[in-house]
């Protein structure tokens, strides 16, 4: 099985060559929504699409033969998700498009690309650093996406596809427990403490919140310079939270690689639609929503299939309140044997744990008997 990474290379551009990629942006938008707009909404079959009318889009909106059939399949692409979530197809901004070997070239000898635009090929050098530039070496790479940031930078999201090792076959597990508390905790009791995090969270909301009532409520001047700092730290919690969970999920698998044993993930989804239910107050309900649990879980899966570790997901209700050597859960509903970190078990010999019985249960729970 091949894994495709993606690797973000900013682009140095001319005035003349933002025109000429902001052509290219637009057409390449326009054409998506011709082909949305004049073909059967619910034809998600991208050759049948293609044969209705592909000559007519390229011809619409002056596209290279190679953007235009991608064109149609990203059109396909957004009705399969569309119909999965049941809503209609979104419009299509002038913001990306998809290049594939024909239309892009790579150059490792001076570090530049090559892009098809409207009016013949241009030449592009990479603004990257060492990381980008060791991935990039040695590779030759066949598709990109063009996208044009907020701000007004390029980016060049250049897609690289390889072979990952095959996964070990082992019977030992390490457990993985996802918390607020502590963001990650493992079987054998490492921990990766939340505390911190929440206090630059909390530290985070509490700057938004004075900037959003300044920017409102303030002079004209104090108004203008809330919004500047609004839009400056934009995305800066974004990007910490990215961070951490790269950092957290990078070891986790180092770990498991080196120890030759299959990561145990509890499966959250959709776990803030039922603690949402809950009655909490206002700050509790943004902490426990504002933590990427799902971007961990993608990171951990990526870089598992990267490095040949086994993942598995699991059930997660009662792993906390199972005792990992008996399995036994407390026999009447609504207790537990509990309290906060400490476990003590009602059944078996062994009256206190000193293991952290809730990432335990995550690793028997494919042994546990059914309720």
């Amino acid at each position: 099985m091949s894994q495709v990474l993606t690797v973000s290379c900013k682009l140095e551009v001319t005035q003349g060559q933002v025109e000429k990629l902001d052509a290219v942006l637009r057409a390449f938008a326009n054409c998506c929504e011709y082909v949305n707009k004049n073909t059967d909404p619910k034809l998600t079959n991208q050759i049948a699409v293609q044969s209705l009318i592909y000559k007519e889009a390229r011809d619409y909106s002056g596209l290279s033969a190679q953007m235009t059939i991608h064109a149609i399949r990203r059109v396909c692409a957004n009705r399969k998700t569309a119909k999965q979530q049941n809503r209609p197809v979104k419009g299509f901004a002038p913001t990306s498009a998809t290049y594939d070997a024909r239309t892009f070239t790579f150059k490792e000898k001076d570090w530049t690309v090559s892009l098809t635009t409207m009016k013949g090929r241009e030449k592009f050098p990479l603004y990257i650093g060492n990381y980008q530039r060791h991935l990039l070496t040695g590779r030759n790479p066949k598709s990109a996406v063009l996208v044009k940031r907020k701000d007004g930078t390029y980016y060049l999201q250049i897609q690289l596809e390889s072979e990952p090792p095959q996964p070990e076959q082992t019977d030992k597990v390490l457990g993985v427990d996802l918390g607020r508390t502590d963001i990650c905790v493992t079987s054998e009791g490492e921990k990766f403490s939340g505390k911190q995090i929440t206090l630059i969270r909390d530290k985070y909301a509490r700057v938004r919140a004075s900037l959003q009532q300044k920017a409102s409520k303030g002079t004209r001047s104090t108004r203008r310079r809330a919004r500047q700092v609004l839009q400056r730290l934009s995305g800066r919690e974004r990007r910490f939270q990215a961070q951490v969970n790269h950092t957290v999920s990078y070891r986790l698998i180092q770990h498991a690689k080196n120890t030759k044993q299959t990561i145990a993930l509890e499966d959250l989804t959709g776990i803030r639609e039922r603690t949402n239910q809950q009655p909490r107050s206002k700050t509790e309900r943004r902490r426990s929503n504002s933590w990427a649990f799902y971007q961990l879980r993608q990171f951990l899966t990526y870089k598992a299939i990267k490095f040949g570790v086994n993942l598995v997901f699991v059930d997660p209700r009662y792993t906390s309140q199972t005792c990992h050597k008996c399995l036994h859960i407390h026999p009447i509903r609504g207790e537990s044997n509990r309290s906060g970190k400490r476990f003590r078990c009602g059944h078996s010999t062994s009256k206190v744990s000193n293991e952290p019985d809730g990432m335990q249960g995550t690793k028997v729970q494919d042994t546990k008997p059914e309720l």
